[in-house]
């Protein structure tokens, strides 16, 4: 079977990682997958006419039931959608999207939710199509360089310091764009930092958004004791996740975030804001630490520091919250069974 596969393929976002390893899980079940950026295309129609080359599709996938997920809707042949977030979370308070939404939904063959809060928001806020929505969290898998050097990569990070060993970093994983809000810690950190010079905050990831980045770089430049690291790749991400003291998520709005299921899996503590999609995968002083607030951020880092018994216990829950409830041999068996409805 030949399946289009759209996605919005930012380089070395959460999505592109997701949309890259979904597709490997179908191609494995022998189906051939086209992965391309949703961007690229402008209408509905030119997907169409795209499905109808030679030799045509025969089915089509999306991520994101409003960026991706409307392209779709004039192709003569059968699809799925993968919910990605901010479509169920935000874009569903738009009017105009969301009927566009639940027209892509009462098309789609089937959808799949990472979670149960996203597919029970998706019933509220959607025409219910209950019986077609699967839940199938994330699988996770991690990869670590070898040739990472910690000392190089928070030096080129602006981090300038003889004994780096000595340092407390918090790695904000998140692409520039106003969604993940990396400027929300910034001026609490900056406070404690000051306080206490070991520690800082490396904010990490690609600029997605260019107007944002600009006003995220300027902040950062005038801010004691937080940095802006260049994007890597995903086994150098990895490697500074492993290296650093907490991984660390800022999200106004994620349906499931891939960098705390990989810092979990790498056996990284998670201090994670307290909104529904990560309120999914951290529960609080078990797996992660949740916190609501830039005091109570500060707050709960203390704690982290200060309280050994709590660090190995959420890295010891997370690390087997991830190997019960994040397989890749799972998440590749739905993907194969759902892939075959099209058919």
């Amino acid at each position: 079977m030949k399946l289009l596969f759209l996605a919005c393929l930012s380089p070395k976002t959460g999505n592109h990682t997701t949309a890259e390893r979904i597709r490997s899980h179908i191609e494995s079940a022998g189906h051939t997958c086209e992965l391309r950026d949703a961007r690229d295309f402008q209408s509905p129609a030119e997907v169409a006419n795209l499905i109808s080359l030679n030799p045509p599709f025969e089915g089509a996938l999306a991520i994101h039931l409003f960026r991706a997920g409307r392209l779709l809707l004039d192709i003569p042949v059968p699809f799925g959608v993968i919910f990605g977030g901010t479509d169920i979370n935000e874009d569903v308070k738009v009017e105009q999207k969301r009927v566009v939404m639940e027209q892509v939904l009462l098309k789609a063959r089937f959808a799949v939710a990472f979670t149960d809060k996203l597919k029970e928001e998706t019933e509220l806020f959607l025409l219910s199509q209950s019986s077609k929505i699967y839940v199938q969290p994330q699988g996770v898998q991690t990869d670590v360089s070898e040739k990472f050097c910690w000392t190089e990569f928070l030096r080129s990070s602006g981090v300038c310091r003889e004994h780096v060993d000595e340092l407390r970093v918090f790695l904000l994983v998140c692409g520039l764009r106003r969604v993940k809000d990396p400027l929300y810690l910034v001026k609490v950190f900056s406070e404690w930092h000051c306080e206490n010079p070991l520690n800082v905050l490396v904010i990490i990831g690609p600029k997605i958004d260019p107007v944002f980045t600009v006003e995220v770089e300027t902040v950062v430049k005038r801010t004691a004791g937080v940095f802006l690291a260049q994007e890597r790749s995903q086994q150098e991400l990895h490697a500074a996740m492993k290296r650093c003291f907490s991984v660390v998520n800022s999200s106004v709005s994620e349906g499931m975030s891939a960098a705390i299921l990989e810092a979990m899996d790498l056996g990284v503590p998670v201090l994670a804001r307290d909104i529904p999609g990560n309120a999914a995968l951290v529960q609080h002083e078990f797996t992660g630490l949740l916190y609501s607030s830039p005091q109570e951020f500060v707050h709960q880092s203390q704690r982290l520091l200060s309280n050994q018994e709590l660090r190995e216990r959420v890295v010891r829950n997370g690390k087997l919250y991830v190997e019960e409830h994040h397989s890749l041999k799972q998440e590749r068996e739905t993907y194969q069974r759902l892939v075959d409805t099209l058919l």
